[in-house]
């Protein structure tokens, strides 16, 4: 069973048993327990489509770790004949869940 679900205006495709990272969440510590009641999509042996939401829908998962850093990335600017050049890296955080279960 797949589920498209809502997270602060991002979404994800996850199914049962599988880790997700999402953007990070302050308010979350390793171990909580976290419902998303805004689920798109529900896939299976009867397939929901929501409009916009599904009603009764949602996806239960763990929080397995806190602060992930993504891969860092680079950032370059340059303006020719100038001499101005600037290089930068940035790294996002994330929030790991694993997907305990959807119930639809």
């Amino acid at each position: 069973m797949i589920a498209v679900l809502d997270d602060r205006n991002c979404q994800y495709r996850v199914s049962a048993g599988e880790r997700v990272l999402i953007d990070l969440n302050d308010q979350l510590t390793v171990g909580d327990s976290v419902t998303f009641d805004k689920v798109y999509v529900v896939t299976g042996e009867a397939p929901k489509i929501g409009t916009p939401f599904v009603d009764g829908a949602s996806v239960t998962a763990k929080v397995t770790r806190q602060d992930v850093k993504g891969p860092k990335l680079i950032v370059q600017k340059f303006k020719r004949r100038k001499n101005h050049r600037r290089r930068t890296g940035f790294r996002a955080r994330f929030t790991e869940i694993q997907i305990e279960s959807i119930n639809a």
